[in-house]
């Protein structure tokens, strides 16, 4: 923009001169002077009766129009050219803060789902270690003999000649290998003749897996139940530790936030 200022500013002074220029080379036998800008045509005609020296005032005169003329068109060229630059300027500022804000937004938006994901994988590394550490406490000789008691436990509670027993798929082997011995147990307890225990073909939830972290499961345990499913007795291993963690509140409010004065 302001090469262009200076080149018609250029122009017009290079036409002022050679017009002076000219003017002053011929003035004596000056007779009729075309001057030609935006404005309508100019003639200058000499009036034989003029000297050379009312001639040479009224050329001068003429200059001086033209070069005013010039002056004013170069003025409103440079303030044209500076208000659009202005312009051009102001809009290229726009653009590149719009770009700047949605750069910063989509970053923003990257580091929110970037914490998202580590949130989530550390989640369920946490879950894993927490499953790996049951399943190496886990003895199955342990296990097994818990699994009579829990089931000679639900017998003592329900007192029902006929049961039905649900467990998980992955404990059917070992519910069945202490079935009999849990009967005769609660026989010899309970004073009272071995019950009937029916296995369930629907089985409780699996384990806790990483793969299925939020999807229902059992830890362990058996859930027994009358033959017309009225009373049931859910003695797995979450509800137990459900009636531990009850049992244990007041305890662990205690010592979270000290006693409480009645």
């Amino acid at each position: 923009i302001e090469l262009v200022i200076h080149e018609q500013a250029f122009k017009l002074q290079l036409s002022i001169v050679f017009f002076s220029f000219t003017i002053e080379e011929g003035s004596s036998s000056l007779k009729e002077l075309l001057i030609t800008t935006e404005s309508p045509p100019i003639f200058v005609q000499s009036d034989p009766k003029m000297n050379d020296t009312d001639v040479s005032k009224q050329i001068q005169q003429m200059v001086r129009f033209i070069r005013q003329e010039a002056e004013e068109k170069a003025n409103e060229i440079s303030v044209s050219a500076e208000e659009e630059f202005n312009i051009e300027k102001l809009q290229l500022v726009e653009a590149e803060k719009k770009k700047i804000r949605q750069e910063f937004e989509r970053k923003e938006k990257q580091v929110d789902v970037r914490k998202k994901i580590e949130y989530s994988m550390q989640l369920n590394s946490s879950r894993i270690k927490v499953l790996q550490a049951q399943d190496d406490l886990v003895h199955h000789h342990v296990y097994k003999k818990l699994l009579q008691d829990l089931i000679v436990q639900s017998l003592l509670r329900l007192k029902e000649p006929a049961v039905l027993l649900r467990c998980r798929k992955d404990d059917l082997h070992l519910v069945e290998s202490v079935l009999h011995s849990a009967k005769e147990e609660y026989a010899e307890n309970a004073n009272v003749h071995p019950p009937e225990i029916i296995v369930d073909n629907v089985h409780l939830p699996p384990a806790p897996s990483h793969h299925d972290a939020h999807g229902p499961f059992c830890s362990g345990g058996v859930v027994l139940a009358s033959r017309d499913g009225k009373i049931v007795c859910e003695n797995t291993l979450d509800a137990r530790l459900d009636v531990v963690f009850r049992k244990k509140l007041p305890e662990i409010r205690k010592h979270l936030f000290g006693q409480v004065a009645a």
